[in-house]
């Protein structure tokens, strides 16, 4: 009696169960000594494996039945429907699945359907001892082909398919093969084996145009039977053959999406019965393949395209200047999405201006400036329009507009050699690049308009000029926080009492803004009411202290008033009082430095305040120097610029004008750390110059 020998597993729904299909295969073909019907199996067991999980999308049953002369397997999924045979069908469109049946039907001893509750599947017999079964051809599917199509990784599609070509050919006995993709630019011969129209390799596949150049192309089919569902199905896959010598080249179209074009060529293996259902079988395998690849590719394209966008944003969130980003923007395009490229700004009337514009070759600039200027009419059009405007010759490109918070602000225009500019995907990343672009100059013109609101507003607050006066000299400087957006709450004042009498008054708001700015406002305009009102200092320190608590919303103010006389003997009276603020710097004319003053209570804390009255002298070339915080506070790393340093960089400016003194404080200030400040800077000089 003769044994049996019986294998079952289940497979999992993912792409390896064709590979451990095949491997049990191997197995078992090799204890029962089946090896002359190994290729077969292993070729009708890759195919319904893939074919149950890729379009039922369950696990898979596999059962494996070999004795001495025959092996049987059977492939289950588990949902729900119909194996039609081909028998039963009369006409209708083939599904891509039915492949697997017309090769169980061309290649078994017998083979059949099996429908249970919950599931389906097609078992078939190979049988060793048949002599029409031993001559059949050996195309057993790379596994690689397998790992590429599932996952997208390993082994690339010029060796794939050139393996996959060289295996078709061996089995039907071709004299050779090729694949043609088209990209859009023209079609090109990925990989080639053998020879076609007496030609090799790749030269004698491009050699072989479409529709049969001055032969006459004769069209025929493959029809194939479907496998799973119900109804009636039939696929013809058209294939055009053309004479090339001995045979015929089989011209077989890869269903591939759209732009893109392929195509199987096979020359010979006419007298093979398997050509047909092979040449099919290796069709879709290479539509996966490029399909795979195209996929692939688009996806490593979209990843640039994205690094790229995500590169641009980085650079034009890093400038808020307008005419610097005005200025980057034709840069990040040229050249990677054109050969030339020009920013056009709207004015406030909607009149456009080229604001930059660049060249892959400097030496175009002027020609592109000058086709420019005649395409105004479409600039004009592309504002309005808010579409993609084309431009003819010689410039051949396009415009695209910035638009951003609903502002037109301009246009974006591009141009590029060729066809490679009219790519649907550069243009999306153009329009891309137009909205970030827009956004960033928006954002750049935004900011530059509260610079100037904080520009000006911080003038209003500091005197438009200083007094010239016999005897005495007064210099200034004021550096406001940060990038100038933000109005300090740093100011200085000099109010002329008489001829030979001023007031100078340098305060501290705490904070910065506009609260900060209106409570500067408040405390400048009442110091000058009550001191030309002839109010004693004290007073004017009390009164101001009132009107802080009042409306000053929290704020406090550090103050120093100092009023100066011009004595007859050619000396300076100054009569001084700090409510909270630093002393101020004497420098002597022999280059000695000190501190006066006696420091009192900030304004705006306490009902009450403390101002003691300090007394100083100045003789001729000697400078008293006021200043803020910002100046002491100045910060680099763990380090201050501090009151010692402030003096020793003041003794060495002995002798000079007030307004010297002043500009070179300022210098030494800033130049003590690289950051920006993060304090208002102001610094005031009075000096005897008698």
């Amino acid at each position: 009696m003769t044994t049996q020998t019986v294998r079952r597993l289940r497979l999992p729904a993912d792409h390896s169960s064709p590979g451990l299909a095949r491997e049990a295969i191997r197995t078992i073909a090799h204890e029962r000594d089946l090896v002359p019907v190994l290729d077969e199996a292993l070729l009708l067991v890759t195919e319904l494996t893939t074919n149950s999980v890729v379009h039922a999308g369950t696990e898979v049953d596999l059962e494996i039945t070999a004795s001495d002369a025959s092996l049987t397997v059977a492939v289950l999924d588990f949902s729900p429907g119909v194996v039609t045979p081909r028998s039963l069908q009369t006409g209708g469109d083939l599904p891509e699945r039915g492949r697997g049946l017309l090769l169980v039907e061309q290649m078994a001893t017998a083979w059949g359907t099996v429908h249970f509750t919950g599931g389906k599947g097609v078992w078939f017999r190979l049988d060793v001892t048949p002599a029409d079964r031993l001559d059949v051809p050996s195309f057993d599917l790379p596994s690689a082909v397998d790992s590429l199509i599932w996952s997208g990784t390993g082994v690339s599609l010029e060796e794939l398919a050139e393996e996959l070509l060289q295996r078709l050919c061996r089995a039907i006995g071709a004299q050779g093969a090729a694949l043609t993709v088209d990209e859009g630019d023209g079609p090109h011969t990925v990989t080639a084996y053998g020879r076609l129209g007496g030609g090799v390799g790749s030269q004698a596949a491009q050699a072989t145009p479409v529709g049969g150049g001055g032969q006459a192309a004769q069209a025929t089919s493959i029809q194939t039977q479907a496998a799973g569902g119900g109804g009636q199905a039939t696929q013809t896959t058209p294939v055009q053959t053309q004479a090339a010598g001995r045979g015929f080249v089989r011209r077989v179209p890869l269903r591939v999406a759209r732009p893109w074009r392929a195509e199987l060529l096979v020359a010979g293996g006419g007298n093979s019965p398997y050509a047909r259902p092979l040449i099919a079988l290796a069709a879709d395998r290479l539509t996966l393949l490029v399909e795979n690849h195209r996929l692939r590719r688009a996806d490593a394209e979209r990843r640039t395209w994205l690094t790229f966008l995500a590169d641009a944003s980085e650079l034009l969130a890093q400038s808020l200047d307008v005419e610097l980003t005005l200025a980057l923007i034709p840069r990040l395009v040229v050249p990677r999405l054109g050969q030339w490229c020009a920013i056009h700004s709207a004015d406030a009337g909607g009149e456009l201006r080229l604001a930059a514009a660049t060249h892959a070759d400097e030496s175009q600039v002027a020609d592109l400036l000058d086709a420019l200027a005649q395409a105004t009419p479409q600039l004009k059009e592309a504002m309005a329009t808010d579409a993609v405007v084309p431009l003819g010759a010689p410039l051949e490109g396009y415009i695209v507009a910035l638009i951003a918070r609903n502002q037109h602000l301009g246009t974006l225009a591009v141009g590029g050699k060729g066809d490679t500019w009219q790519r649907a995907e550069e243009v999306a990343v153009v329009e891309d690049v137009a909205r970030r672009a827009a956004l960033a100059i928006d954002n750049a013109n935004i900011h530059a308009e509260r610079r100037r609101v904080a520009q000006t507003l911080q003038r209003s607050l500091l005197p438009p000029q200083l007094p010239k006066a016999e005897g005495v000299e007064f210099g200034a400087e004021y550096v406001p926080t940060g990038e100038g957006v933000d109005v300090g709450g740093d100011f200085y004042d000099v109010v002329s009492l008489s001829a030979r009498r001023w007031m100078v008054v340098v305060g501290d708001v705490s904070g910065k803004g506009v609260q900060a700015a209106t409570v500067t406002g408040l405390v400048r305009d009442v110091t000058r009411v009550l001191v030309r009102d002839g109010r004693p200092l004290p007073e004017v320190l009390v009164r101001l202290n009132d009107t802080l608590l009042e409306r000053g919303g929290g704020r406090f103010c550090t103050l120093c008033l100092a009023q100066i006389l011009r004595r007859g003997d050619n000396r300076l009276d100054v009569t001084l009082h700090l409510a909270g603020h630093d002393q101020p710097v004497l420098l002597r004319a022999d280059g000695s430095t000190e501190l006066v003053g006696a420091c009192g209570t900030a304004l705006g804390l306490l009902d009450t305040i403390n101002t003691p009255r300090s007394q100083v002298l100045l003789d001729p070339g000697d400078t008293l120097i006021f200043f803020t915080d910002g100046v002491t506070e100045r910060r680099r790393g763990v380090d201050l610029f501090g009151v010692d340093r402030l003096r020793e960089e003041a003794a060495n400016l002995a002798g000079f004008p007030a307004d010297v003194v002043a500009t070179r404080l300022r210098a030494r200030t800033l130049s003590f750390s690289p950051e920006i400040p993060r304090d208002d800077i102001a610094i005031f000089a009075v000096r005897n110059d008698a």
